[in-house]
């Protein structure tokens, strides 16, 4: 002990020890310098982040002109203006648009391949098939 003492560490080995801590007036001031500091430096990032995405917003709305692309946002304001158009004047939910070949277009394919069937049947089962 007495050779670290010797050496200049008397007062970080005192307080190790468990002696008295020295207690610093301008702590206080110190700490609030220190976290006005670091205030100062997260509003200086996110100043510099955002006229970064900045740029890049710039960067990607000129890609968006330049190749006809909209944003998702665009897009589904536009498909939300078209449903509440069709809609307007309307007491009942907007109809869902059928599919192409659904609906009354099947019944007709489902005769055409029975009648492909009928045609490849010895005749007087065409007949017994078409009464």
């Amino acid at each position: 002990l007495s050779l670290l003492l010797s050496l200049g560490a008397t007062k970080d080995m005192g307080k190790m020890l468990g002696g008295d801590e020295e207690k610093d007036p301008d702590a206080a001031k110190k700490e609030e310098e220190r976290q006005e500091a670091l205030r100062q430096e997260e509003e200086e990032r996110k100043a510099k982040y955002a006229k970064m995405e900045a740029e890049r917003e710039a960067m990607r709305q000129g890609i968006r002109d330049k190749y006809g692309i909209k944003k998702k946002e665009e897009k589904e304001a536009e498909a939300q203006a078209a449903l509440e158009a069709n809609a307007e004047g309307s007491l009942t939910r907007p109809k869902k648009a059928i599919p192409p070949g659904c609906g009354d277009e099947e019944e007709e394919e489902e005769e055409s391949i029975l009648d492909t069937v009928i045609k490849y049947l010895p005749g007087p089962l065409q007949d017994m098939f078409k009464k």
